[in-house]
C-alpha cells in the first residue's frame, strides 16, 4: 500500500514522515548569483597569484565554446548526483531518474527510493567536487582562466545542494530521506518495522 504526498512522491504507507525539507529557490538562486561572482573573483585572483599574470582573450567560438562546457559540466553535475545515489546508497539504476524542470528553471537528478542520511549527503556534494573543484584545478593544472572560471560556476552551482546538505546536517546519518521527484524538496522518513 502506498500514500502520495505533496509534489507526487510515493511512500510505503507503513512509512511516516517525520519532516519535510525545502528550500526556497529563489534565495539558493541569488546565493548561487553571489558565489558565482565571489568563487570567480577569487580563482582569477589566485590565478593572478600562482601565475603572475592573467589574459583572456574573448571571442566568439571562445564564447561558445565557455557555454557549451557549462552546459556539459551541468549535465555532468546532475550525473554525479545519480552517481552518487548509486555508489554511496546502492540505488539500483532503474530508481533513479534525471531531466529539467523548465517549470522551476533547474537540472535535477533524483531517486524513487529512501536512502540513508549519511549518503544522500554524500550524493549531494559528489558534484560540487567532480564539476566544480576538478574543474578549477585542472585549470590551475593546464594554466586556463577559463576553465578555472567555470569550475567556480559549477561550485555556485551547487548553492541547492548545499542548501539541503545544511538542513540534513541536524538528523542521524542512520536516518531514511527520500527525494521528491519532481520539487526541491526531500523528506525525513521513519520506517515502520513493526507494520
Amino acid at each position: 500500500m502506498y500514500i502520495c504526498i505533496k509534489g507526487g512522491i510515493v511512500l510505503e504507507k507503513k512509512d511516516s514522515i517525520l519532516t519535510i525539507i525545502e528550500i526556497d529557490i529563489k534565495k539558493v538562486a541569488w546565493q548561487s548569483l553571489w558565489m558565482t561572482i565571489v568563487f570567480s573573483l577569487l580563482g582569477l585572483i589566485i590565478y593572478i597569484l600562482v601565475y603572475k599574470e592573467f589574459e583572456i582573450n574573448f571571442s566568439l567560438l571562445g564564447i561558445f565554446l565557455f557555454l557549451i562546457g557549462y552546459l556539459l559540466l551541468i549535465v555532468l553535475h546532475e550525473a554525479f548526483h545519480l552517481i552518487g545515489f548509486w555508489a554511496f546508497g546502492k540505488v539500483p539504476w532503474n530508481k533513479m531518474d534525471y531531466g529539467v524542470n523548465l517549470k522551476l528553471g533547474v537540472a535535477y537528478a533524483t531517486t524513487s527510493i529512501p536512502i540513508p542520511n549519511k549518503s544522500m549527503k554524500k550524493a549531494l556534494l559528489l558534484p560540487f567536487w567532480t564539476t566544480g573543484i576538478i574543474p578549477m584545478l585542472f585549470g590551475y593544472g593546464i594554466e586556463s582562466p577559463l576553465l578555472v572560471l567555470l569550475g567556480a560556476w559549477l561550485v555556485a552551482g551547487a548553492a541547492g545542494d548545499f542548501a539541503m546538505y545544511r538542513k540534513l546536517r541536524k538528523y542521524p546519518n542512520d536516518i531514511l530521506i527520500k527525494d521528491d521527484p519532481a520539487l526541491p524538496i526531500l523528506y525525513v522518513i521513519e520506517e515502520n518495522r513493526s507494520a
